[in-house]
């Protein structure tokens, strides 16, 4: 028996995801091996490092974590509107913020089995990456398109894996994991007004698009796997470009998926699909 968590990706809302992973910790719950796409990747390879997750250092990471270091206000903005560039943000600080986290160079070197889903910008197909240097794998995986430039590795450019296969289920079917454990971040569903800016607009569809995807991955493989969507905190008012609201967030996710382990761990796919708050 086989176990794999998929931590999909969500911009500043993967802080849910440490809520979520401590509430499981906290049941025994732990996995065998780790799949994560964009924001995703970034816990993922955090978790992967050590058998023992230290939880409470990824907390204190994303409870000191501001968006300029995420998305810096740099010049190179206009470049990118100019066609300098292939992203409006510089990615150079959120290189060195994983590098600094992470304590192994390849993805191999992973204490646990970690697997790193991004999209190749030529061919338009999901990659897996399993091996090869880690911090690019991990970048690449969250390079927003637009906002981020592609990633180069082994010569070939990777963009954001979520804009193919966010919640990457498939993947954790072809490694032949017989539980998946799926951790979505949920989206901004109860917003008081849109996004002002144009990076938290193109984070905010995108996490909305691949929410959709999501629900649809896993009614489709609902009857390949035991298969256990761990359900995002709701409503959520925080868009995902502010990472203000980290501990916040870790709470909801910790309360919601304690509440769900209580409960049997019993579907429900309702916070997945659009739906209304405004009544």
């Amino acid at each position: 028996m086989t176990t794999a968590f998929v931590l999909s990706g969500g911009a500043s809302l993967g802080a849910v995801q440490v809520g979520m992973l401590s509430a499981m910790e906290a049941a025994g719950i732990r996995p065998d091996l780790v799949i994560g796409t964009s924001v995703g990747a970034i816990n993922a390879a955090w978790i992967a490092a050590d058998a023992d997750w230290r939880l409470d250092r990824l907390e204190q990471l994303w409870t000191s974590m501001r968006r300029t270091q995420v998305f810096p206000s740099r010049p190179t903005s206009l470049f990118g509107l100019l066609g300098r560039r292939a992203g409006l943000v510089d990615h150079g600080p959120l290189a060195r913020l994983i590098r600094q986290q992470l304590p192994y160079q390849r993805l191999e070197e992973a204490a646990v089995p970690l697997h790193v889903i991004v999209t190749d910008v030529l061919t338009g197909r999901d990659v897996r990456l399993s091996s090869g240097p880690a911090v690019e794998a991990v970048l690449a995986s969250a390079a927003i398109p637009g906002v981020f430039a592609p990633v180069v590795i082994d010569g070939r450019a990777y963009m954001d894996g979520g804009v193919v296969n966010n919640a990457a289920v498939s993947h954790a079917v072809d490694l032949g994991a017989t539980t998946v454990y799926v951790l979505p971040t949920g989206f901004a569903c109860s917003l008081e007004r849109p996004p002002a800016s144009a990076i938290a607009m193109a984070l905010h569809g995108l996490s909305v698009l691949v929410q959709h995807r999501l629900a649809d991955d896993v009614e489709h493989f609902r009857a390949a796997v035991t298969l256990h969507v761990v359900p995002p905190p709701c409503p959520i008012t925080v868009g995902p470009a502010d990472f203000s609201h980290a501990r916040k967030l870790i709470d909801a996710g910790a309360a919601s998926t304690a509440a769900w382990l209580q409960r049997g761990c019993q579907p429900d796919l309702r916070t997945l699909r659009p739906h209304d708050h405004s009544h």
